[in-house]
């Protein structure tokens, strides 16, 4: 703990740009931190008074590979990036946790009264007891503490700014209360339980998963109550490519439907085989009984089927190339991966409103821009957000500019690969 007033003052000086650089890895984002991170505890102070403060990290994620793997116990690869949900803590005697989220209204959890209100799904409250319930449950300390946070992680952009902030909660009550004892493994699970059962939107792990661990893993979901995580090697810059989201800037609204349906439509063709998701279906299986599958569930659960079953081993392919150094073949499968996603998975756009094809133009013009300098992808949800490039870095600019004149100023982000997961910064 450090007196507000004082961190703030350490933060306007720069005193601390050596730990911003190791979390953030990006040299010209060292003012825009330094000011940042000043800047939120100014606005702690103003909403809570000058206090002993605390500050925590959680980052935003992007999916490298296994699109819509991991609700089916599958694989996949994931990311942390150098966008973060910043959290300004002060520790309190009481029972309540009081936090202000920047552009929001103050929302207060007693402690005392985890159990679940229908009342509060959908909502920021909704997801800070749903994670203080689960570690209440899994036996960890809570307490009661103030918090502002603050985010940079895009939302609505597939980045997982919700799971950002369910980390962060998550981060701050085993900072405070457990001596940061608690794996970042159980705060994600406890982020998922947050979002499924008290939030209520069905989710897999990975997002929370990809916040809570950084790096670049492989994730197994075969266990979900003990996924396996791995670290791969993620250093794009030995290569020489960037990695760059662009934000199509196309609504999420009313998609809750889309997104159910995938994996809804995969478990239908999981329960024909009388398995309940379709990692426990013998892929050989599978490919006998099309004809038999399409004639009870249509086509589309079939084509999705058939995606997962060749993302799973694109995963795998996608590890190996990368420990063996082998980015040509990586780059490769990022976008086979993609033109899965487009023609069997069929998460690019709703066919509900086919005039709305934001992230069919977004990966139309990237593929015809980039030409043999990077690969684009559908990641995350899809439907509407963000696709994934990967860029060569002499070629960066270009692309940018190409693709801010197609959505707008700023939709190109040029971003690293984060290698801490939710951490205690200050």
């Amino acid at each position: 703990m450090k007196n507000s007033a004082v961190l703030k003052e350490e933060l306007r000086q720069g005193k601390h740009s050596a730990l911003f650089q190791d979390i953030y890895l990006d040299e010209s984002l060292l003012e825009y931190q330094n000011r940042r991170y000043a800047e939120a505890v100014a606005k702690f102070e103003e909403l809570f008074g000058e206090k002993e403060v605390e500050i925590y990290s959680a980052p935003g994620r992007s999916e490298v590979g296994g699109n819509h793997t991991d609700h089916q116990l599958g694989m996949v690869l994931a990311t942390s990036i150098n966008l973060d949900a910043i959290a300004v803590v002060s520790r309190t005697e009481g029972n309540l946790i009081r936090v202000v989220s920047e552009g929001y209204d103050m929302v207060e959890v007693d402690i005392e009264d985890l159990e679940e209100k229908a009342y509060e799904e959908g909502t920021t409250i909704a997801l800070i007891r749903g994670v203080a319930a689960n570690l209440k449950e899994r036996g960890y300390k809570l307490g009661g503490f103030e918090a502002y946070i603050t985010s940079d992680v895009l939302i609505g952009a597939g980045l997982s700014s919700s799971a950002a902030f369910e980390v962060i909660i998550g981060t701050i009550l085993s900072g405070l209360f457990n001596d940061m004892s608690i794996s970042p493994v159980l705060i994600a699970q406890a982020g998922q339980f947050a979002e499924n059962v008290y939030f209520g939107k069905p989710s897999g792990l990975m997002d929370q998963m990809a916040c809570s661990v950084g790096g670049l893993i492989h994730i197994d979901f075969k266990n979900p109550e003990e996924p396996v995580v791995e670290k791969v090697p993620s250093d794009f810059e030995a290569y020489k490519y960037s990695l760059c989201i662009v934000d199509t800037k196309e609504s999420h609204d009313d998609l809750t439907e889309d997104y159910a349906e995938i994996p809804a439509e995969m478990k239908k063709v999981a329960a024909f085989f009388k398995k309940k998701v379709l990692r426990e279906v013998d892929e050989k299986e599978f490919f006998q009984q099309i004809s038999g599958l399409r004639s009870v569930l249509g086509d589309r659960p079939v084509l999705r089927a058939l995606h997962f079953f060749e993302e799973e081993k694109r995963v795998e392919a996608q590890v190996h190339a990368l420990r063996n150094g082998e980015f040509e073949e990586f780059l490769k499968l990022v976008k086979t991966s993609g033109d899965s996603s487009f023609k069997y998975l069929q998460n690019i756009y709703t066919n509900r409103n086919v005039q709305k094809q934001a992230m069919s133009i977004a990966l139309g013009v990237s593929e015809s821009v980039l030409g043999s300098h990077g690969v684009s992808r559908v990641h995350g949800g899809g439907f509407a957000g963000t696709i994934q490039v990967f860029v060569e870095n002499s070629f960066v600019e270009e692309y940018r500019k190409a693709m801010d004149k197609v959505f707008g100023k700023g939709a190109c982000h040029v971003l690293k690969v984060r290698q801490h997961g939710g951490i205690h910064v200050l």
